[in-house]
């Protein structure tokens, strides 16, 4: 466990989160206001209840409720609502900036327009003090097909993202899949990123690099089992947007103590922390960080290096980069002298 005073100094340096799934921050106590609101039958009695169903053993379990939470989501307010609520808690976790992935598919399937989808999040970006973007993200459970149709229905919405990412479930949808959508993509000078070598494997991380030119790894946890392509991450310094509580909640790690973030770092990766799906697994930025340190001989000095990574990694204009970069060199050196003296 790491002592109190880490603790305070982790909870309240500054951060930034770059893989959260926007529907995945969506609470049971909102999932039920929702379909109070909008006449939406749920298959749990209570609150407490659906919570209690919580109990993945793989990502396609946790996917199927997933899905099923979303189904309240119908207006544009009810995804400005469920923003707003994120990045509150964003907001009280210290995380100054964020990029937020939004599923489209997920929602224009059930007759949901995305005008509605996109509207609805961004408005609430709007309002909020964090600073945010949006990423629009392919199901790749689905076809290159309708991620194309999606796309297109994105573009006159084109000023309101600022990138394409790929999720869903990894097995046997590799990204090689949505070469040519991404190709695309990457002419309207959208960023690139894509989930890859969480379930799948680290043949995937590479592929999504060289096929997909993805700027990105989501989670990329298993590229330790290839020196090849861990070297290759390291020495072009691709991010790595891990998300601990997720990787325990889903079992590719069974305990914390097992995860191998730290690992990660020690290679020289450009690792950062992420909270997924909160609502879902256990828990918002600070939450995957207590997790992390409890769990792990992390220190101030990898403190330092995990809020630098969420920055540096970050879709940002460089002097927008460099401020935040200097908010956490002031923050650190305020708090490094107190807590080396406490040790």
């Amino acid at each position: 466990m790491m002592n109190p005073q880490l603790r305070a100094i982790v909870r309240g340096m500054p951060k930034a989160e770059l893989h959260i799934h926007i529907e995945g921050s969506l609470e049971p106590e909102l999932i039920f206001a929702l379909a109070e609101r909008n006449g939406v039958p749920l298959g749990y009695e209570s609150v407490e209840h659906l919570r209690s169903a919580y109990a993945f053993t793989d990502l396609q379990s946790f996917l199927d409720i997933y899905y099923a939470g979303a189904s309240v989501l119908l207006k544009e307010q009810d995804f400005y609502d469920m923003t707003q609520a994120y990045l509150r808690r964003a907001e009280a976790d210290n995380v100054l900036h964020t990029e937020i992935f939004f599923d489209p598919q997920t929602h224009t399937v059930r007759g949901v327009p995305i005008a509605d989808v996109i509207n609805g999040i961004h408005r609430a970006c709007q309002d909020s003090p964090v600073s945010a973007a949006l990423i629009l993200c392919f199901l790749r459970h689905l076809s290159e097909e309708e991620a194309f149709e999606t796309l297109e229905d994105a573009l006159p919405h084109r000023d309101k993202f600022i990138g394409i990412g790929l999720d869903s479930s990894e097995v046997g949808n590799p990204p090689e899949k949505f070469s040519r959508v991404f190709a695309r993509c990457r002419e309207l000078g959208l960023h690139l990123v894509a989930h890859a070598g969480e379930e799948g494997p680290p043949a995937y991380i590479r592929t999504a690099l060289d096929d997909l030119q993805v700027e990105r790894i989501d989670h990329g946890v298993r590229c330790l089992e290839d020196a090849e392509l861990t070297a290759r991450l390291a020495r072009e310094q691709i991010a790595l947007t891990v998300c601990p509580l997720s990787n325990t909640k889903l079992r590719v790690f069974d305990q914390m103590h097992d995860h191998n973030l730290l690992q990660l770092l020690d290679a020289g990766l450009l690792v950062t922390v992420n909270s997924d799906d909160p609502a879902y697994f256990g828990g918002y930025m600070n939450d995957n960080f207590d997790a992390i340190f409890d769990a792990l001989p992390l220190g101030l000095s990898h403190a330092q290096r995990l809020a630098r990574n969420g920055f540096i990694a970050a879709f940002l204009p460089q002097a927008q980069k460099d401020a935040f970069l200097a908010t956490v060199a002031a923050y650190f050196a305020r708090h490094a002298a107190a807590h080396g003296a406490a040790q």
